[in-house]
């Protein structure tokens, strides 16, 4: 293929992933993971993917590429893409004007005043372009790492890995506790949130990121086993490192937002803490990110889009009709209650994998009932595993986060 040609596949490239990163698609069926890889990737590094084809596009006319007619067809679909480009990357400029509202909303206007003034000082509004421009550079100084600690005999499956500030506090660390997605099949600890982590823990947080045991070798509940077990641990375990045992919040996104919201809602219940019952594995605060929080979808909103023979064959192992009552524990759904704790649900508009009206219905159900401040967020145009790696979007939640991790802390710290 001539350099013509590569340049006219590359900017029909350009343009799909713009389409897809811009279209609120729906039943797409087997085309459902082509699709989220290119708004993905295209949504959340808008400005990149617009620097690389702006600079290709300048090599190739510095050296008269673009005078054959193949080159300018290119061009003309790039300039298109372009367009479209600058639009998504105005879209994630636009991030806070949907959490912020969202913090307001549920912890009152001036939620900050409720924030010492010696933590008020270390939340940010602000993003660096530094760190959104190097999107895979997680490392932040004042931190260190503690890998591969084991919290139950699973094996690999059960090691955590700790981030400690490196600074003392007075009181001990509160805990951020992040549970990784990958739709019970697939994840590790390493792989995600990286950007809350390293910026909690920057902030006088120790975060604790686990593995759990995946599906197919093991079936639900053993997931969320698991997870109660690592907080078993860090109850009696964290103070090695500094960290406050009294003080945990949890988080995740995907299969980890379904395991934390389900962790929240369900503290010390006996049969999912097999050898532990009497540890405390309740939680102050939760921060699920595109969460599944039906296994039943028992509204019918996926309809034919349903993971439900997925879930039943890879994850819980049985059928809804044979085992009903499992299907409807494992439904974070299933728990909301008077008693929750505080929590931030946060979902994008456009996310292919989990729909956001999945999590309306979820928060409306437990905003309704709940005595804790239910906050929501919806991103517009963002999709599944969004926060993953540093983008506009990703720096703008992960601050937002921090008000919201802050302020309960603080009013726990009142009572």
């Amino acid at each position: 293929m001539s350099i013509a040609g590569i340049y006219l596949f590359l900017a029909l490239l350009s343009v799909i992933s713009v389409a897809a990163a811009c279209i609120k698609a729906r039943r797409l069926y087997w085309m459902v993971p082509v699709y989220f890889f290119l708004a993905w990737l295209c949504g959340e590094l808008a400005l990149l993917h617009l620097i690389w084809q702006v600079s290709l596009t300048a090599l190739l006319a510095f050296f008269g590429a673009l005078s054959e007619p193949l080159a300018q067809v290119g061009l003309g679909f790039f300039a298109l893409s372009w367009l479209g480009l600058v639009y998504l990357h105005c879209q994630s400029m636009d991030t806070p004007r949907h959490l912020r509202p969202a913090l307001k909303r549920a912890l009152g206007d001036d939620y900050r005043f409720d924030i010492p003034a010696e933590r008020r000082k270390l939340l940010r509004d602000d993003i660096r372009s530094q760190d959104w421009l190097r999107p895979f550079h997680f490392k932040r100084d004042g931190v260190q790492q503690h890998r591969d600690i084991a919290y139950g005999d699973a094996g690999k499956r059960n090691l955590l890995d700790i981030y400690q500030p490196d600074e003392a506090r007075e009181g001990g660390f509160p805990v951020l506790l992040q549970v990784h997605g990958g739709a019970w099949l697939i994840g590790e600890k390493e792989q995600q949130a990286k950007p809350l982590m390293y910026h909690m823990a920057q902030r006088g947080w120790l975060c604790v990121a686990i593995n759990y045991r995946l599906s197919p070798k093991a079936a639900f509940p053993a997931h969320i086993i698991d997870v109660k077990k690592a907080i078993a641990w860090i109850r009696e375990h964290v103070s090695e490192y500094g960290g406050n045992p009294d003080f945990i919040a949890i988080t995740g996104g995907s299969a980890g937002g379904h395991l934390s919201s389900l962790a929240a809602l369900t503290p010390n219940r006996s049969e999912w803490q097999p050898g532990f019952e009497e540890v405390d594995t309740s939680v102050q605060a939760a921060v699920p990110l595109y969460g599944v929080y039906d296994f039943r979808d028992r509204h019918g909103i996926r309809g034919e889009m349903s993971m439900s023979d997925m879930i039943a064959e890879k994850v819980i192992q049985c059928s809804q009709a044979d085992n009903p009552e499992l299907w409807d524990m494992g439904s974070p759904l299933s728990h909301v209650a008077a008693d929750a704790p505080a929590m931030f649900a946060i979902q994008g508009t456009h996310d292919s994998l989990v729909w956001v009206e999945e999590a309306r219905v979820f928060v409306d159900a437990l905003q309704n009932v709940s005595n804790q401040p239910v906050a929501y967020a919806e991103l517009p145009g963002a999709q599944h595993a969004f926060e993953i790696f540093h983008s506009v979007r990703t720096d703008h939640t992960v601050n937002a986060i921090g008000d919201f991790l802050e302020w309960t802390h603080a009013r726990w710290q009142r009572e």
